[in-house]
């Protein structure tokens, strides 16, 4: 699997949280089965790229690739307020499939970024 950050805007680039980082210390987490409908992520304007909000045909190719890809059988990451951290592809290939809930683990507080501040290209793939 590629390496994956889970990244939020911020004045001066992003924080970033290392997805690996997130799947084990979320490991223990009971997994529940969450509404699609309570998934806030999934009715907002989706970010790409930072500068231009408008996808390219390429880009949207690409995600449907990983979305056909994404294997279900793996629980979302959630932030306590239902905001995704980690599993975006598997809510929509959810969503696309005529399923109403997905399985996934909850922070109760979100964890404190890895990195604070940084942009994309400055993290490791």
């Amino acid at each position: 699997m590629r390496k994956q950050y889970h990244l939020r805007p911020k004045q001066n680039g992003f924080d970033a949280w290392d997805i690996d980082k997130l799947i084990e210390a979320s490991k223990t987490f009971p997994v529940v089965s969450v509404n699609l409908d309570d998934i806030k992520d999934l009715d907002e304007n989706f970010w790409y790229n930072g500068e231009n909000d408008v996808p390219s045909g390429r880009s949207i190719a690409h995600h449907v690739q990983l979305i056909h890809e994404a294997d279900l059988s793996y629980p979302v990451i959630l932030t306590e307020g239902n905001r995704v951290m980690d599993g975006m592809h598997r809510i929509i290939k959810a969503l696309t499939l005529g399923h109403k809930t997905i399985d996934a683990v909850i922070f109760e507080s979100t964890p404190p970024p890895d990195f604070i501040d940084i942009l994309e290209n400055d993290l490791s793939y």
